[in-house]
């Protein structure tokens, strides 16, 4: 479990890693970043370009960048993909009008040169929410089943109350002590 982890680590120094954090505006991206960055979460407001965290998680030193989902900004997120260690992509799953459009965007995505074989984490967002679909039910709407490239998990969670986001996290650093072996 997350202690032998731990045990595993504590003879190493902390290790550094990319992290990219992508999803449609608002979908919960900054929600989810200062989440993990034990910040306060009452106030979020669009981001504009991005914004950069280092989360420290299982003893490795996480650099999340949060890359602005609208429309406009998108096409700027492969200029940020090289050296990518983890993508996570967040899906707001009360959203179902624009689930098409987040799938579009995510095959796209793990189509990039530079994101070839990179793991990814789909947090399926806004579970608090009753219009929430599942997260079963988003998995196959996405066809993640079909990435054949790649290690991929979505975790059902919620930003704003926290549930589901260690699950994730716990996901992420074990993702990174398989590659390690």
């Amino acid at each position: 479990g997350l202690l032998s982890v731990i045990q595993k680590l504590k003879g190493s120094s902390e290790q550094e890693l990319r992290i990219i954090l992508l999803g449609l505006d608002n979908a919960g991206k900054t929600t989810l970043l200062k989440r993990l960055a034990s910040e306060e979460v009452s106030t979020i407001t669009p981001t504009q370009g991005f914004n950069i965290k280092s989360v420290h998680s299982h003893g490795f030193k996480l650099n999340v960048w949060d890359i602005g989902g609208q429309r406009s900004i998108r096409p700027y997120w492969r200029k940020y993909l090289g050296n990518t260690d983890l993508l996570i992509y967040v899906i707001d799953s009360a959203d179902q009008k624009r689930f098409e459009e987040t799938g579009q965007e995510l095959a796209e995505l793990t189509e990039e040169e530079s994101l070839t074989g990179v793991p990814l984490l789909v947090f399926a967002n806004k579970q608090d929410l009753v219009t929430a679909a599942p997260a079963a039910e988003i998995a196959e709407g996405l066809s993640l089943h079909t990435y054949r490239d790649r290690e991929w998990q979505i975790q059902a969670c919620s930003a704003l109350s926290g549930e589901g986001v260690q699950d994730g996290m716990n996901w992420i650093s074990s993702q990174i002590m398989n590659r390690k072996k």
